[in-house]
């Protein structure tokens, strides 16, 4: 067999890198609009499939899969230089290597699920309809495998997960029953079946039974649109007045010292300041992550005290996040947390952080919330406030508050489905599970880039799943409030400073994806691999 000419290798290459770039640009509305995010993704995502179903073997599948997942993930996390290098001090060449080096990293996942759908499962012109659906599904499974194994591998990074891009399409409809993992795969088998449609005009015309796989594909996303109709939560109690607080605190300075008292003293007056005519009083104000950018026992107990009296005199309980400090058992913990209180929590629980109300992250960030070993080196190089924090307990008391019960999640915990599950479900002891979500984050470390409204598309997935709704409070945006259908019903433009008034009702009932999380996916998964790769082999030997 000859060699490939050099000049076919780089259109190719060149192809995909386009469709990789393309395709980093379908998980939040900007450039493209949102109707268009969904389409968009499978046509790219089709490339992908079509390009390493055919390769001439496993091998060039491999590099194929990983050229298009490395470009995606370079284009569609490029923030992460911005928090290196403009807020991390890293020099750019070192931040762009940063980037690129968790970029190649990430890649490898799709690389191999590209390879081995093509060493068990390749697409040809000639092949039969049952052999064009075992290759279109056992390569949609095993996207959808490697997804999930993004996700927990190494504590997991599941940022840019292919069915985040389906935020607003049929395959949505799915979420609340397969969960984020489950529309990957729906998702994969839509760009795969759509692959295995093109055929070069040199051969013969195509029997109409080859379109089986695409007719399948399409009934299965077209299946989520009944699905997404379907209420799997029904209101309780009376909807709970809200208000969340954008500080907008420039990441620069957030901690500096020098500035402490200016960002305490603005978010202050944000929390204190009276309604807006015809807006309801707040029941309950939250204010984001690291609101407090020091310990609570480092803070002068008269301004407690201040924070205290002005729940008081609001008679509503406020959230904030704050790093804790405190000791169990004799031994120095420290936690990123949330910690609520009203006018009558005593001053002293504020200062020990032993508050009734409290929610400690569990799912902490690598690098920046504690070092993985053997990279102390790295860490080193960056001027970024950093902790080595414990971890909070899997399942957490949800906040009480005007009879809705509120689970918090902090930062990027909501890219973790299962981790917020267990928040849902009553306790041993009898106590309700949650009826509002909340996360509170700071994304400053970004600038104005994609990452802000990726999260926003990452929460409204969450909701889906769980039918339940979702409050963002962030430093500086995106700041909204989500229902439980995914719809955003109110949000504040970032990187201004501001306040949200909400009226949110709370939800009781579980989706199926609350009860079990992702085994109904992964199950899924398994057992269309296994008759996929069982029937790709008979029809090979047929």
């Amino acid at each position: 067999m000859s060699r490939t000419p050099r000049s076919r290798l780089l259109r190719g290459a060149a192809g995909l890198t386009l469709a990789g770039a393309v395709h980093a640009l379908t998980f939040a509305p900007g450039p493209l609009p949102d109707w268009a995010l969904a389409i968009t993704q499978i046509l790219a995502l089709a490339i992908a499939a079509r390009v390493t179903l055919t390769a001439p073997s496993a091998k060039q599948a491999w590099a194929r899969g990983w050229l298009f997942a490395f470009v995606t993930y370079a284009v569609g996390l490029y923030w992460l230089y911005i928090s290196m290098h403009r807020y991390g001090d890293l020099a750019a060449p070192l931040a762009v290597a940063g980037v690129l080096a968790l970029s190649s990293f990430l890649a490898l996942f799709p690389a191999t699920a590209s390879a081995l759908a093509r060493r068990f499962t390749p697409l040809t012109n000639d092949t039969t309809p049952s052999g064009i659906l075992s290759a279109t599904l056992a390569w949609a499974a095993l996207w959808a495998g490697f997804e999930w194994l993004r996700a927990v591998l190494f504590t997991g990074f599941p940022w840019l997960n292919i069915g985040y891009a389906q935020v607003d399409s049929p395959i949505a409809g799915w979420a609340p029953i397969l969960g984020v993992h489950g529309m990957a795969f729906v998702a994969a088998f839509a760009a795969a079946a759509i692959a295995s449609l093109w055929q070069p005009s040199r051969k013969k015309a195509r029997d109409s039974r080859q379109a089986l796989a695409a007719g399948i594909a399409l009934a299965l996303a077209v299946a989520g649109w009944p699905l997404s109709r379907v209420d799997w939560s029904s209101p309780t109690g009376d909807p709970l007045n809200v208000r969340l607080i954008q500080g907008n605190i420039e990441q620069s300075q957030k901690f500096d010292p020098a500035l402490l008292e200016q960002s305490l003293v603005r978010h202050l007056e944000m929390t204190a300041m009276a309604p807006p005519a015809g807006v309801p009083a707040p029941e309950l104000v939250i204010l984001p992550e690291t609101v407090l950018p020091v310990f609570q026992d480092q803070l002068d107990p008269r301004i407690w005290d201040a924070w205290r009296g002005v729940a008081a005199r609001g008679n509503f309980t406020i959230a904030m996040g704050v790093p804790l400090h405190d000791r169990v058992n004799g031994r120095e913990r420290y936690t990123n947390s949330v910690m609520g209180f009203d006018g009558n929590t005593p001053v002293e629980q504020l200062v020990a952080g032993s508050t009734t109300m409290r929610y400690d992250k569990r799912h902490l960030v690598p690098w920046g919330e504690y070092v993985p070993p053997g990279f102390h080196w790295f860490v080193d190089m960056l001027n970024i406030p950093l902790g080595d924090f414990d971890r909070g307990a899997e399942r957490q008391t949800p906040f009480a508050v005007g009879g809705q019960h509120i689970a918090f999640n902090i930062c990027y915990e909501d890219l973790f489905g299962p981790d917020l599950l267990p928040a849902l479900l009553p306790s041993p002891d009898g106590e309700p599970g949650a009826t509002i979500l909340v996360n509170v984050s700071n994304l400053g470390w970004f600038g104005d880039s994609w990452a802000l409204r990726q999260h926003l598309q990452i929460g409204r997935l969450r909701t889906m799943e769980t039918a339940r709704p979702m409050l963002t409070a962030t430093n500086t945006g995106i700041t909204a409030a989500i229902d439980a259908k995914g719809h955003v019903a109110a949000q504040l433009a970032p990187l201004q400073a501001g306040m949200l008034p909400v009226s949110v009702q709370g939800m009781t009932g579980l989706t199926p994806y609350a009860r079990f999380g992702d085994k109904i996916a992964l199950a899924l998964v398994g057992l269309v691999l296994i008759a996929a790769i069982g029937s790709g082999r008979k029809t090979r030997r047929a």
